[in-house]
């Protein structure tokens, strides 16, 4: 094996481990919270709500909201991740002994971005099986379902690695979650279709990002998309290279990590 490749290879790992040992040790506050909360909303939005509200473009309500609940359980998860990891690292200083090491910037950047994936896969197939108990979901597009669930959550892990470079406290890492995750997540397509809303706020909407990746995934799932299902693809993978290469450059820079 190449000299320079296996000592990355190692580090991988190690991170990557590290990672998945970090949020399943404490999984009653990283992985229960979020079911419960999933169920909650099932509960009320899908079932007392739902059955006020009936059938949304052909399918009930509690079935069309079912993947945007899965999709926003992985974003929230996925994000929530890499930002607490990657912060907790710079407050301890360790993450100044990674960029020292030989280990590679990509190495560093993709040990953490999977971290959050995984735990992002790992709450939203939680929250799946949950939401067999509510309702009957058949796969219609198995190829997208996993691209978009991949992508998604790799987007998320991402923006989260960003904020975390440029948060000063533990507050700050709080801030984006609150004022822009949350509401573009709640205006996103989870519990509604643009469809319903006038042509202004349909067109508004389209700049939501996370509308492109719930449609997406509710295309996947159920075969219907507010979306055209190429755009929403085409958007998630220029996304993920744009922050990718973004994140990159903040390694290599040092910028808000080195003291």
């Amino acid at each position: 094996m190449n000299a320079e490749l296996r000592p990355n290879l190692v580090a991988l790992n190690t991170i990557i481990h590290r990672e998945v040992r970090r949020f399943m040790r404490i999984w009653p506050q990283t992985l229960l919270p979020p079911a419960i909360s999933m169920v909650l909303y099932f509960v009320i939005f899908g079932n007392l709500i739902g059955r006020q509200i009936g059938d949304m473009n052909g399918y009930s309500y509690m079935e069309y909201i079912a993947p945007g609940l899965i999709m926003m359980s992985v974003i929230t998860n996925a994000y929530g991740n890499v930002v607490s990891s990657f912060f907790g690292s710079k407050f301890q200083r360790s993450i100044e002994e990674l960029m020292v090491s030989p280990v590679s910037p990509h190495t560093i950047l993709i040990g953490f971005a999977m971290g959050g994936v995984l735990r992002g896969l790992a709450v939203g197939f939680i929250v799946t099986l949950l939401s067999l108990f509510f309702t009957d979901l058949q796969v219609h597009h198995l190829g997208v379902t996993l691209l978009v669930v991949l992508l998604t959550a790799m987007i998320f892990s991402l923006a989260g690695f960003v904020n975390a470079v440029f948060a000063r406290s533990f507050d700050d890492i709080s801030i984006i979650p609150t004022f822009v995750l949350t509401p573009l997540t709640y205006l996103g397509g989870v519990f509604y279709s643009i469809s319903l809303l006038p042509p202004f706020w349909q067109t508004v909407s389209l700049a939501n990002p996370v509308l492109h990746m719930v449609s997406a995934f509710r295309y996947g799932i159920l075969g219907i998309s507010d979306i055209h299902i190429g755009i929403a693809i085409g958007f998630m993978l220029i996304a993920t290279a744009v922050l990718y290469v973004s994140c990159i450059r903040l390694l290599v820079s040092g910028r808000g990590m080195r003291q």
